[in-house]
């Protein structure tokens, strides 16, 4: 095109799209995650089910039309009725409340056991792929200790250690301890990837401590995967703590639990399957919820997915 020539309007409108994009600011990479999570429609229905659930967990005292552990044993075994929506157990106790208790109790040991296994494979492995050396070669034989150890044996020698009382707390120091060693192998893999790119490099020939590379340059691009694999998790621990409550190594018996719940009704399936039927249920459209939301979020995460 000469010198004299007039752009056409096409150009025109092309130039100021151009010049608009750029003016327009960049957006975060979580915020850009969550616009991609919102179109995903599977994952956004496992979140509203989750935010319902610990909606139900808070709101226990307020929801529950009875108490979980009163027993009246003239209502034993009550089908479900316009008292007692889900019916009542061996005890008298209604269904329906349980359940509602037991809502704490499983979204308690699904989340407290994976927030201490990523707070302590983000710090072991951070210092592993950082720092290197000695102190490498000491956490990663220390997590192939733990990977040949048996996790559930290692739990039950827990709450052995721990006492009779203790189950709840045993699983959830259990589930903690046992599950860092993978999510800290995929840490030290990521910090060892990011600790040589060149942005790094750069921060560090402008004089940025350690502190501040670590903490602003390479554990913010570390954090995706470990999201990810600790929302796939929590499923993991909510179904331990309800198979270990059903084979009597997990909470009191008396506590409102949903693997409780199972263990007390495996002997009336024939004649009383509304008890089982319903913290099955509950355990299965829970651990449905975060299965679906783990995988909008490896999707919303993951840079080569989203493209």
């Amino acid at each position: 095109m000469g010198a004299n020539a007039v752009a056409s309007p096409e150009d025109m409108a092309g130039d100021e799209t151009r010049v608009a994009d750029l003016q327009r600011p960049r957006e975060s990479f979580f915020s850009d995650a969550w616009r991609q999570l919102k179109r995903n429609k599977l994952a956004m229905i496992g979140l509203v089910i989750i935010v319902l659930l610990f909606l139900v967990a808070i709101l226990a005292d307020v929801v529950a039309p009875y108490d979980p552990l009163k027993q009246n044993l003239r209502e034993s075994h009550v089908p479900p009725n316009a008292q007692h929506w889900l019916g009542t157990d061996r005890h008298g106790r209604d269904v329906l409340s349980r359940l509602i208790y037991g809502t704490r109790i499983s979204l308690l040991v699904g989340f407290l056991p994976q927030f201490v296994s990523l707070v302590l494979a983000i710090l072991l492995g951070l210092i592993a792929g950082y720092y290197g050396g000695w102190l490498d070669d000491l956490i990663m034989r220390l997590a192939d200790a733990f990977f040949a150890f048996p996790s559930l044996l290692f739990m039950m020698a827990l709450m052995f250690v721990l006492g009779p009382g203790h189950g709840l707390m045993g699983i959830i120091l259990g589930l903690g301890i046992v599950g860092w060693a993978g999510r800290a192998r995929i840490m030290r893999g990521q910090v060892l990837s990011i600790k040589e790119r060149t942005y790094v490099d750069a921060a560090r020939a402008m004089g940025a401590g350690t502190g501040r590379i670590i903490f602003r340059h390479v554990l913010p691009n570390c954090l995706a995967p470990l999201i990810v694999i600790t929302t796939m998790a929590i499923p993991g621990a909510i179904m331990a703590e309800a198979g270990l409550s059903f084979i009597g190594l997990g909470v009191p018996p008396t506590t409102p639990s949903w693997g409780q719940m199972l263990e007390s009704s495996r002997e009336y399936l024939r004649q009383v399957p509304w008890l089982s039927i319903w913290p099955g249920l509950a355990i299965l459209v829970t651990v449905l919820s975060f299965n679906l939301l783990g995988d909008g979020l490896r999707d919303a995460l993951d840079p080569y997915l989203r493209r």
